[in-house]
């Protein structure tokens, strides 16, 4: 059976370069790299120039990357760290971020009883920045979180434009960039953001491991604790081949940057073509113009295909979601759709499609045909 992956903003499928580094590394240099002989100083060694690689990446030191198991572990600890050691009395949010933010958010407002604002969200998705500055003239200690780009709908914030704002009220300002590290330029020195954070299986590289962006001096504390590893920061002894994993895969996804960037751009718009040829009256959920790898939309079809069509296209050999992964297996409306629809188009077909280079406008027809006979 043709197989066709269109679930690319869950994960994505390792680039064979990643692998072989990996490799590499598990094979010939698997020394511990806290230990003093030979071993451990190879290993460092690595682990260090990782660290300058990613930094060189996004414009930053390499002493402001701190290297965690992935974007959850980063959002928690950033967060909780603002309440508990930075003395944050109000975190400022949406309610269409990721999970690992609003479940963090929630935790912190029992357990510190926190204010928690939520920032209102347009029909489109967009996130109503007069609305956030309003918020911001309340004096009070305030950490943002809003993510750069919706791992469901693709909708892109302006992250300069909020860092401004943030910075004119002297907030701090977190940025989930799961969706963009890999995918679009980030200049750190530019961007007046404090904490962003990644995850390497995102732009093709291995799970299980990510960073943080901390910026240097914000005096944030630990989350995990045990031994000096990451300045202090984070405890335990690091995933060497994974770390070198993910720093080649961000090196090649910015090497290749522009080049697959406008390859993907393409094959979206090759499948919004399709799309108006064979169903009229289909919707975006966001705007047609938001990330170039993703695109979430309505299907004009009857509500009692909403259960069985993931179902169905996964029998065709299709994988696309209606959501964030991590979710997925819920039959509840995405948090995010909710924020954005009415009730009635919330119980409508949506599909969310997210594209890779690997994707081809075969795999584009199959889908089409696919859709065409459910």
């Amino acid at each position: 059976m043709k197989k066709v992956y269109l679930d690319n903003a869950s994960t994505t499928a390792m680039r064979p370069e990643v692998v072989q580094e990996m490799t590499k590394v598990m094979t010939e240099d698997f020394g511990n790299p806290s230990s003093t002989h030979s071993f451990g100083r190879n290993g460092k060694t690595i682990l260090e120039l990782s660290r300058k690689s990613i930094a060189k990446h996004l414009n930053c030191s390499a002493q402001e990357i701190i290297f965690t198991s992935g974007g959850t572990e980063a959002d928690n600890w950033i967060l909780r760290s603002a309440v508990k050691n930075l003395k944050v009395e109000r975190i400022i949010t949406t309610k269409i971020e990721h999970h690992a933010v609003l479940h963090s958010v929630l935790v912190l407002e029992a357990e510190f009883g926190i204010q928690v604002d939520y920032v209102t969200v347009n029909h489109d998705g967009s996130i109503d920045l007069t609305h956030l500055s309003n918020l911001l003239s309340e004096d009070k200690k305030t950490i943002v979180s809003l993510m750069h780009v919706n791992n469901e709908t693709g909708t892109i914030l302006d992250i300069d434009r909020v860092g401004i704002i943030c910075k004119q009220y002297s907030a701090l300002f977190h940025s989930d960039t799961v969706q963009s590290v890999g995918k679009t330029e980030i200049d750190l020195q530019k961007t007046p953001v404090d904490f962003i954070v990644a995850s390497a299986h995102k732009f093709h590289g291995p799970k299980g491991v990510g960073f943080a962006f901390v910026r240097k001096n914000s005096g944030l504390q630990p989350l995990i604790f045990g031994g000096e590893q990451e300045k202090g920061l984070r405890a335990g002894t690091e995933a060497v081949h994974q770390i070198a994993g993910m720093a080649k895969a961000l090196t090649i996804s910015y090497e290749k940057l522009e080049e697959e960037r406008k390859y993907i751009y393409d094959l979206k718009t090759y499948l919004i073509n399709q799309l108006e040829i064979h169903f009229q009256g289909f919707r975006f959920n966001g705007k047609r113009e938001d990330f170039y790898n993703i695109i979430n939309i309505i299907l004009p079809f009857s509500e009692d295909k909403t259960s069985m069509l993931l179902f169905s296209l996964d029998m065709k050999g299709i994988a696309v979601s209606r959501g964030s992964a991590c979710q997925s297996g819920s039959i509840k409306p995405s948090h995010v759709l909710k924020e954005m629809l009415s009730e009635a188009d919330l119980k409508l077909p949506n599909l969310r499609i997210s594209f890779s280079h690997y994707n081809t406008k075969e795999d584009i027809d199959w889908l089409i045909e696919s859709l065409k006979s459910i």
